[in-house]
């Protein structure tokens, strides 16, 4: 079984930056696609960054310039850089992982428990 542990949501500012990181473990043998969904009460699951294991970035258009992905293969953790933060961004954001558990296997996609962002004044 494989866990996915987020942490770094919280309230902040118009304008200001949290930084997310999502953490994999348990019984991982490889992980492929890593990286963020977020979702609003009433409202689809949206995509919001990915990065896959070579490092590809991929970003909703909404937080191109703003939201940077990055992940550190050696502790199997994805995060995410949000600098000049809009209200529009709250949401409840979610980690995603694509991990093989075994050698020949084909991964699985694993989500993290979600951590709630809100950009207040």
């Amino acid at each position: 079984q494989v866990q996915l542990v987020e942490s770094g949501g919280g309230l902040v500012q118009p304008g200001g930056s949290l930084r997310l990181s999502c953490a994999a473990s348990g019984s991982i043998f490889s992980i492929y696609d890593m990286g963020w969904y977020r979702q609003v009460p009433g409202k689809q699951r949206d995509v919001v960054a990915g990065i896959n294991s070579g490092g590809n970035r991929n970003y909703v258009e909404s937080v191109k310039g703003r939201f940077t992905i990055s992940r550190d293969n050696a502790k199997n953790t994805v995060y995410l850089q949000m600098n000049s933060l809009k209200p529009e961004d709250t949401a409840v954001y979610y980690c995603y992982a694509d991990v093989s558990t075994g050698w020949g296997t084909d991964p699985d996609l694993y989500w993290g428990q979600g951590t709630q962002v809100t950009v207040s004044s």
